[in-house]
């Protein structure tokens, strides 16, 4: 028995997934919250928010991801980051879950990836949740009414959170398991509810694509100036760093906060909202992420509320650090209509440096872009994957390893390009530490952080001397107006100097024998700029 609005001749039925119980086709917004409230999955909020734990797993797992190894994906896939699986083991999977699902009710979402009409991708979401259908109506881009009818995935992705993997039986690792299968053009997720591996599953099927296609695929959030969409920026980072806060900036105009592609039209978001941290969410600070708590059908993940008052906490993580929201880009009152933008006149890297000893800005040239951006220097937050409690450094390749298929020289050499073709202005940002390591120093302040980002996109810093920093070899602002001169400079934000520059060294060291991996496959230009 099925519901909605669907493609006659492609049901799950036509796609070898049968006996299920009810099917809902395409419901919208209020109908998919209807049926999670009639689930029992979660709370009403205030506003009309969806409020949901996530039970045990409240951040991603990337150690269970795997890729099956057949013809095609022999060649292509990176097999040092990600993890075989076995056709054998793959076939037996798929077996067991859609056996596992008969007689269950699923909810069915047909949606793009990409706001580029001609490079788009489609996806289908079958989930045993409905809020799950929710989050990814609000991540990926919904298709008109009257496409659904015609509407052919190129990719179906299937989560069934009550499924557990026998890690002999399919050659995986635990009982958690997300597998993609390039020859089926299929992602199957099981034993986690968290709803991050949704959206992330997409993404890395576009990763996988888009390099074919000489487009650059960018873990990273974007914006364009008012009024002048080629006047557009990226901004690179892990999950911490402040990709949605920054981006999110009421003086412009945002595309998008977390993925997005480079062609030679420009850049486009692949998303339809956004997914945004609300740990110490401030309403001063961050006004437009915060209204989005108290909107309706915004999916309230992880975060502690009162019982009586649903007042929700943005300081409590005893659930986890990693609480979030979901919401769709029109929560965000500057959102681009279109969620498209030229070439980007400026790529910002954002890292949380737990060390203290990195700038809060520093210009990069393009092969210093692309030595960063193979390196993916940052810190990861507590919460966002399993096992992290405290900020602890790391260098995830690309700023996105667990989401590249491909080796990281392809997106590396695709970024130098694009840099070089359009004249883009690379800019590291430290959101991390000043004054100290994590535990002694503080947090880099956001209001210096906006003030210094505007500095760059407006054009201030063209007119600002540099001098090279004498550890990273990297231009830094001598001064910057309305900033103050020490906090540019982080030795001086440290009382004991001696300890910063041992500091320093250790990061230093850490960034090149990181980076020792990728010396056989870069340029000579690359080699001359690499640190230590």
């Amino acid at each position: 028995m099925s519901n909605g609005r669907v493609n006659q001749a492609m049901r799950l039925e036509d796609q070898g997934i049968t006996g299920l119980g009810k099917v809902y086709y395409n419901y919208i917004v209020p109908n998919l919250m209807t049926e999670a409230l009639r689930n029992g999955e979660g709370q009403l909020g205030l506003g009309g928010t969806f409020l949901v734990s996530t039970g045990e797993f409240t951040g991603r797992s990337p150690k269970d991801k795997h890729v099956v190894r057949n013809a095609a994906s022999e060649d292509s896939i990176w097999w040092e980051n990600n993890k075989a699986m076995s056709q054998e083991g793959w076939d037996r999977l798929k077996a067991d879950m859609f056996e596992h699902m008969k007689g269950g009710n699923y909810y069915v979402s047909d949606l793009y990836g990409g706001a580029d009409k001609d490079l788009r991708v489609s996806f289908r979401m079958v989930n045993e949740f409905a809020w799950h259908g929710l989050f990814m109506r609000h991540m990926l881009r919904r298709p008109a009414r009257i496409e659904l009818d015609s509407f052919t995935p190129d990719w179906t992705i299937v989560n069934c959170p009550s499924f557990q993997a026998d890690p002999e039986r399919h050659n995986c690792r635990s009982t958690t398991i997300v597998a993609l299968n390039f020859e089926d053009k299929m992602i199957l997720i099981g034993g986690t509810e968290y709803a991050g591996e949704n959206k992330k599953a997409a993404f890395t099927v576009m990763n996988y694509i888009y390099p074919a296609q000489d487009v650059m695929a960018m873990h990273c959030s974007a914006n364009h100036a008012k009024g002048n969409p080629d006047d557009s920026a990226v901004f690179f980072g892990l999950s911490g760093t402040g990709k949605t806060t920054l981006s999110a900036d009421p003086a412009r105009i945002l595309i998008g906060d977390d993925e997005h592609g480079w062609s030679d039209r420009g850049i486009y978001n692949f998303e339809g909202g956004c997914y945004a941290k609300t740990i110490h969410l401030s309403q001063e600070a961050e006004p437009e992420i915060y209204a989005t708590t108290s909107m309706f059908a915004t999916v309230v993940e992880n975060m502690v509320y009162d019982q009586e008052t649903l007042k929700l906490d943005y300081d409590d993580d005893s659930l986890t650090a990693n609480m979030r929201c979901a919401y769709p880009l029109t929560s965000i009152p500057n959102a681009s209509s279109t969620s498209l933008g030229g070439n980007p006149k400026n790529v910002i890297m954002l890292t949380c440096d737990a060390f203290g000893v990195l700038p809060p800005i520093a210009r990069l040239s393009p092969e210093q872009a692309m030595y960063h951006f193979l390196s993916g220097f940052t810190s990861k937050v507590a919460g966002t994957e399993r096992g992290v409690t405290e900020p602890t450094p790391t260098f995830s390749t690309c700023f996105g390893a667990p989401f590249m298929p491909r080796r990281p020289e392809v997106y590396g050499d695709l970024l130098k390009k694009k840099i070089a073709e359009n004249d883009s202005h690379c800019w590291l940002v430290n959101t991390g530490w000043s004054g100290g390591a994590y535990g002694t120093g503080s947090r880099m302040p956001i209001k210096a952080t906006r003030a210094l980002l505007s500095a760059a996109l407006d054009g201030t810093l063209k007119t600002v001397a540099f001098q090279k920093d004498p550890f990273f070899g990297f231009d830094v602002p001598v001064e910057v107006p309305g900033i103050e001169t020490e906090l540019l400079h982080p030795r001086n934000t440290w009382k004991d100097k001696e300890a910063y520059d041992a500091q320093a060294k250790k990061l230093v060291g850490m960034f090149s024998e990181n980076f020792e991996q990728y010396l056989p496959y870069v340029g000579e230009d690359i080699k001359a700029v690499a640190i230590g």
